[in-house]
C-alpha cells in the first residue's frame, strides 16, 4: 500500500468504513464553510459596495419601481450569501446518523466475531465495543462544529440583511445632502 494511503488504512482499522465516509462528509462540510468565509470576506463585500454605489447613482429613489428594484437587488445579494446554507444543514444532520450507522455495523461485527470464536472474553468484547462507538464520537464531533458554524452563518446573514437595508437608505440620504 502506498505511504499516502496509510492514514486511510488506520482510519478504517480504527472505526470501519463508515469513519472514512464521516471524514469525507467532514471535509465537504468544512470546505463549504471555508468557501462561505471566503465569499463573505471578499466577494460579498465587493458586490455589496457596488450595489450601494449603483443605488446611490440612481436619480429615482422614491418611486414604487425604484423601491422594488432595491428590494430585488438586496434579496438577490442576501440569497447568494444564503445559497449553501441548506447543504450545510444537511451535512450537519447527516454526520450523527452516519456515526450511528458505524456503531451499529461495528457492534454487529463484534457480535459476529464473538459468536465465531465462541469465547466470552470481556476484554475482547470491550475493545470491539470501543471501536464500534468511535464513528458515533466522530459524527457527533463533526456535527457540533458544523452546527456552530451554521448558526454563526445564519446570524451573519440576518445581520447583513439589516445592514444592507440600512446602508442603502443611508446612501440615498448622503447623496441628497
Amino acid at each position: 500500500m502506498p505511504l499516502w494511503l496509510e492514514p486511510l488504512e488506520r482510519l478504517i482499522e480504527a472505526g470501519g468504513a463508515v469513519l472514512v465516509v464521516i471524514a469525507l462528509v467532514a471535509m465537504l462540510l468544512f470546505s463549504l464553510a471555508l468557501e462561505r468565509v471566503w465569499f463573505f470576506r471578499i466577494t460579498y463585500r465587493r458586490t455589496r459596495n457596488a450595489l450601494i454605489g449603483r443605488w446611490a447613482r440612481r436619480s429615482d429613489h422614491l418611486s414604487w419601481s425604484a423601491l422594488t428594484l432595491r428590494d430585488v437587488w438586496s434579496r438577490e445579494l442576501i440569497g447568494r450569501l444564503r445559497r449553501p446554507l441548506p447543504w450545510l444543514k444537511l451535512l450537519v444532520a447527516l454526520c450523527p446518523l452516519l456515526g450511528l450507522l458505524g456503531t451499529v455495523t461495528g457492534m454487529i461485527a463484534v457480535f459476529d466475531s464473538l459468536a465465531l470464536t465462541e469465547t466470552s472474553q470481556a476484554r475482547a468484547m470491550a475493545d470491539g465495543v470501543a471501536r464500534a462507538t468511535l464513528p458515533t464520537l466522530a459524527g457527533m464531533a463533526v456535527a457540533v462544529v458544523g452546527l456552530l458554524f451554521t448558526s454563526r452563518l445564519e446570524h451573519i446573514i440576518r445581520r447583513e440583511d439589516q445592514r444592507l437595508h440600512d446602508r442603502l437608505a443611508r446612501a440615498v440620504e448622503e447623496t441628497d445632502a
